[in-house]
Order: structure tokens, then sequence, then C-alpha cells
């Protein structure tokens, strides 16, 4: 009797078993059975990127009444719109890479910028009295040539300094303002930028877009300066002057805040 049973239940367990897989498979929508029956615990999930840090905006031009208003706002935003500062209760934050589309634009507007035409009227106008480029001699003529030559020489040491090495290198193009420490840490941190920058990783690397884009706008500027001397010495000159000029440009940036409180102009962290 308990063999007749055990017959029975082992019949019927066969029977239920053919009727579930016998039972039409569920409608799944868009999801393939191999897809839903994954656990949810393992299903992939693209991390959220952490925020990064972008630069500060410059100061509304209505902050600032003074004399020269518009001269200043467009000066200080010169300075800021090229400069990263990183807020000390976000030190975690890492600054936000710039694409090779968006180092094209901050050469664009780098050029378009009316601070360059204005600094190259004044280089023509000390290159017409030192009696720069002879060929180009006196009067009108010559300083409008010689202004041509100028807004040239700011344009083509843009597109190699901002926009085509630090493409080539990935390398960041904005400086760094450290923006604490003593004077002469920062003097220092300052003066270092045009031989050591960040690459668009974020890590430290050589400087090879300062170097290799003035070079190259320096070598190119013989064929509009006929007044140039030619050779490797005169060169080079050229190139450690426009440098330090970098790097003046640089220790500006890295204390423009203290230099903007002490003449009383608009500045948010005030």
């Amino acid at each position: 009797m308990n063999k007749l049973h055990r017959h029975f239940v082992f019949l019927g367990s066969l029977l239920l078993g053919m009727a579930a897989v016998a039972q039409p498979v569920p409608h799944l929508n868009n999801l393939t059975p191999a897809v839903a029956l994954v656990p949810p615990a393992f299903i992939a999930i693209t991390p959220v990127k952490p925020p990064c840090a972008r630069p500060a905006e410059a100061f509304d031009i209505d902050d600032y009444t003074g004399p020269f208003s518009h001269l200043v706002s467009r000066f200080s935003q010169r300075i800021d719109s090229t400069t990263v500062h990183i807020p000390r209760h976000k030190s975690d934050l890492r600054p936000c890479a710039l694409s090779a589309r968006d180092k094209f634009n901050m050469f664009v507007e780098s050029t378009a910028d009316p601070l360059n035409y204005v600094g190259a009227a004044w280089d023509a106008a000390t290159a017409q009295i030192d009696r720069d480029d002879p060929s180009y001699r006196q009067g009108m003529g010559g300083f409008s040539k010689r202004y041509g030559a100028a807004v040239t020489d700011n344009i083509t040491g843009d597109f190699f300094g901002i926009y085509l090495y630090p493409s080539l290198f990935r390398q960041d193009p904005r400086y760094y303002r450290l923006g604490a420490g003593t004077m002469q840490s920062r003097l220092g941190y300052a003066l270092a930028h045009r031989f050591v920058t960040r690459g668009d990783s974020g890590r430290h690397m050589p400087n090879y877009s300062e170097w290799f884009g003035t070079v190259s706008s320096k070598a190119l500027s013989n064929l509009y300066h006929p007044g140039n001397p030619r050779g490797f010495g005169p060169t080079a000159s050229r190139v450690g002057f426009s440098v330090a000029n970098d790097m003046g440009w640089d220790v500006l940036r890295e204390f423009w805040p203290e230099i903007s409180r002490k003449f009383k102009l608009p500045f948010r962290a005030r």
C-alpha cells in the first residue's frame, strides 16, 4: 500500500511539473528573458561623475562706478576668465577639464577682447618711437603697418598658446591661482607656471604649450616683421622676452584679489 501511495505521489508531481512547463512565458516588453532573470543587485549602474570646480565669474560691471569703469571691468574679466580658483571649503573638487572646443572658444574670446587691440596700439606706438622694423618707415603709414603686425602677433600667440598646443599636448591653458600662503611662496608658484602646468587630467607636467607656442609665434613673426634680426640669438631673445611677459601676467593673476581690494575695486571675495 505504501508502495502504491508513493507511485501516486510521483505521478502527481510529474503532472504538476509538466503543467508548469506548459505555462506561457510572461510578456517582458523590451526586456529579454535573460535580462529579466538577472537579479537587480547585479545590474550594471553607471556611476555618477563627481562634480568639478569652475572658474569664478567676473564681477558685474554695474558694481563699479569709478573712473574708466568699462576698462576696469574688461580688464578684470580678462584675468578671471583664464584663472581657476578653487574655494578652500571645496578643496576636494577637481577643476573641470577643457575640451579642444573649449580651448578654441577661449582663443576666440581672447582674440575678440578689445584689450588686445589697445595693447597692440601701445606696442605699435613704442615700436614707432624706437624705429623698429625700419622698412615700415615713419608716419601714419608706418604706424598702421606696425599696428597690424602687433595685432597679428597677439592672434598667433593666442592661437598657438591657448588652442593648438594645449589641444595637442592635452594641457590646460588656464592659470590655477594658489590664493594662500606667504607672498614668497605664491610669487614662486606664479613664476614657475610657465615651466610646469596642469594637464587635462589634473596632473602637473612640463609646460610644453608655453614654449612651443612662443617659439612658433616668434618664428612666424619673421614673415611679416621684415626688419627683425634673423638667427638663433635674436629669436631666442624675443622668446625669452615673451615668456618673461607671460610670467608677469601670471604674477598679476595670482595677486589680483589683493590688488583689487587695495585699489577698492569690486571683487566678490571682499
